[in-house]
């Protein structure tokens, strides 16, 4: 049942927690916890602080792999555990700068004049971030490259981005972010992107740049083919937590964005998440609620909705943070648990009219996370009624549905900024990737690793090696056709003949080395084109 108003009024005012250094303000009222709840949950959160700050010294929180984390240290270098460590970080920013100068000077420039585009070839973290700081921060017309990416080995999608680049390869700038360089889909696009710039009669290597592991396979090809410059991926970053490496902060200097807005809002919100005063620290109160409406499993959805477009795609960005982070099947001590928190969200006021009607009268297996942006816009605006401008209304249609959410037993947590800055940007990255690592010992598991993706990557080179076998083996016998099931049993694997049809089928559609020869569905019959 709602409380009154003046009740909600009165826990509104005990539970808003105010961030001033940072810009930040937490409202946890529509979370309807008991009053004893902190109480009951200091302990455990107090040994998560405990285990963050053990992180933050250089303790082996990767165990799989025996690595550390650290990405905290990419904002305050003096934290890393060494001094070569240190300095490592911060002569990788002075590179960045100096870099981006020559390029935006036009001294390092492509083929055909100063660069005038960059384009980012990356997977997952080393596109999701990109993406998510570029929208957020962006201005189309004082941006210095404009950022394009390919972040997938989707053929028709590179085309689209290269049809773009018709006529400007000449000025565009290539940055292939890969740790190890053999990640399929960076390497795919690095191939596509290398073949597109030799058709326009271009050399790549004049025009690529690469973001890697020092010694990887991807650092040698840089090298050996002579590219501009290559900037290192260390072993103690992951993917979803490098958007304040060099993966993110070239793009985003070379776009002309402040990276050091971003660094300075991730370094203080460290600060200010860093307290074991658990009552001033936001990172905790996030992770406290995903605990308690989840009820310490993921019982409920996170659907995240910034009221701002330039915050679109926030809730893309953090579904791999939270869900690369916390999806794991089994806890710390070999237990199947299969925890995680599934995030989803686009935009407010978008979203009312989308799913919020289901949110607000459909399955009540979600909580709300509202982000609210006080500044509307540079400048002054026009009243489109009387004495309402066009962000009162976003701002009415944010509180009205978290209000509409709550009158109908919804829950939600309420974040609100000043405005849209590096600074900001920096800080809400910062402030969730804490949230994550607190929750994630709250629940006893490894937010560090990602086993499944390991395991979707190995499935993805056996379904590779069928296909070698399938081609070869529809060659060898080019005057007969095989349905699947003969097919499977041709290449040695009779229990691959799902896997089987579904190649086939795919090459077929495609006209390479495959073709159809009578029979439908799972009858078709398939032969040597």
């Amino acid at each position: 049942m709602t409380p009154p108003k003046a009740a909600l009024w009165s826990r509104f005012q005990r539970h808003l927690l105010e961030c001033p250094s940072i810009g930040l303000s937490l409202d946890i009222s529509r979370v309807n916890f008991p009053d004893d709840f902190h109480a009951r949950m200091e302990r455990p959160m107090q040994k998560a602080l405990i285990a963050m700050a053990e992180l933050e010294k250089g303790g082996i929180a990767n165990p799989d792999e025996r690595r550390m984390v650290g990405h905290y240290w990419l904002r305050n270098p003096a934290l890393a555990p060494t001094r070569t460590l240190a300095d490592e970080i911060g002569r990788t920013l002075a590179d960045i700068k100096s870099f981006t100068t020559e390029v935006h000077a036009g001294r390092i420039a492509g083929a055909h004049g100063p660069f005038e585009t960059v384009l980012v070839i990356g997977i997952g973290g080393s596109a999701l971030g990109p993406q998510f700081v570029s929208r957020a921060l962006g201005q189309p017309k004082s941006d210095r490259l404009r950022p394009l990416f390919f972040d997938n080995t989707d053929p028709d999608g590179m085309d689209r981005v290269l049809a773009e680049l018709d006529g400007k390869l000449g000025r565009t700038l290539a940055v292939v972010i890969s740790k190890s360089g053999g990640t399929p889909e960076t390497r795919n696009g690095m191939l596509e992107a290398k073949a597109a710039f030799e058709r326009a009669g271009l050399d790549f290597a004049r025009h690529a740049v690469a973001i890697t592991g020092t010694g990887s396979a991807m650092h040698k090809v840089a090298v050996a083919g002579g590219w501009l410059k290559t900037f290192p991926m260390w072993d103690w970053v992951g993917g979803r937590t490098s958007e304040l490496s060099a993966v993110g902060l070239l793009p985003a200097a070379l776009q002309g964005l402040d990276i050091d807005g971003l660094l300075d809002g991730a370094r203080m919100a460290d600060d200010v998440t860093r307290t074991q005063v658990t009552r001033d620290n936001p990172a905790a109160q996030l992770a406290l609620m995903w605990y308690f409406v989840g009820e310490g499993r993921g019982a409920k959805d996170m659907v995240v909705l910034p009221y701002k477009d330039r915050l679109e795609l926030f809730s893309k960005y953090l579904q791999q943070l939270v869900m690369e982070s916390l999806g794991k099947e089994l806890d710390l001590d070999g237990r199947i648990v299969n925890q995680g928190l599934a995030v989803y969200g686009n935009k407010g006021s978008t979203d009312q009219h989308a799913y919020v009607q289901q949110l607000r009268e459909g399955v009540a297996n979600f909580f709300a996370v509202f982000i609210e942006v006080l500044k509307d816009r540079d400048g002054s605006s026009i009243e489109v009624e009387p004495g309402a401008t066009s962000g009162d209304f976003l701002n009415g249609f944010l509180l009205g549905t978290r209000s509409a959410l709550y009158e109908n037993g919804r829950q939600s947590i309420t974040l609100t900024v000043n405005e849209v800055s590096a600074f900001s940007v920096g800080m809400l990255i910062a402030l969730f990737e804490r949230a994550v690592g607190l929750y994630a010992t709250l629940v006893n598991i490894n937010a560090y690793h990602q086993p499944g993706v390991e395991a979707g990557k190995k499935a993805a080179a056996a379904v590779l090696s069928i296909q070698q076998k399938l081609v070869s083996h529809l060659h060898a016998n080019a005057d007969r056709t095989f349905n699947a099931d003969d097919l499977a049993a041709g290449i040695g694997d009779p229990d691959a003949a799902e896997t089987v049809f579904k190649i086939a089928t795919h090459l077929a559609a495609n006209g390479r080395g495959v073709k159809s020869a009578g029979g439908r569905g799972t009858g078709t019959l398939f032969q040597a084109a």
